[in-house]
């Protein structure tokens, strides 16, 4: 899929006409989008999307996480998690257990079928992350660690 900054929307020309700020908030914009543009395809043809996406990414990293835990990392409402995670769970992507320690608490956890979508639709971003971090060297990479950190929620 040939991607080009024209056809991504991103104008160079008109970075430099922007305040600083506001040409980094459309870099930012437009990488996100550059970023997450061949995983947005793989999941579509999967019938998922990028709220799913993230969904089994944070489950992924986090087996046996509580419902209410999974909506404070997202940072949504439990109704906007309802849909997506109501889907993933009928397509057997997550499996759903109540908790030993709390029964009114349901765990998710992946399957193999979700860990493998999951994996797939990662392995696109970091392929583009890799090829952006292989073109600005060690330096470059670093330093956007380094913006990201310090812009990352951690609450």
């Amino acid at each position: 899929m040939a991607k080009t900054s024209q056809a991504a929307g991103l104008h160079p020309a008109s970075l430099a006409k922007l305040h600083d700020l506001d040409a980094a908030l459309e870099l930012m914009y437009y990488g996100w989008r550059g970023m997450t543009l061949e995983a947005d395809a793989y999941l579509a043809k999967q019938g998922l999307s990028r709220p799913h996406h993230r969904i089994l990414y944070v489950v992924a990293r986090r087996p046996d996480i509580a419902i209410g835990s999974l909506i404070e990392i997202l940072g949504i409402s439990k109704q906007a998690l309802n849909r997506p995670l109501n889907l993933l769970l009928e397509r057997k992507l997550l499996t759903s257990k109540r908790s030993p320690e709390q029964h009114r608490s349901k765990l998710l956890r992946l399957t193999a079928a979700g860990q493998r979508i999951e994996q797939r639709a990662s392995d696109h971003e970091r392929k583009v992350l890799r090829e952006a971090f292989d073109r600005v060297g060690a330096t470059g990479a670093a330093a956007w660690m380094g913006v990201m950190e310090a812009i990352a929620d951690t609450n």
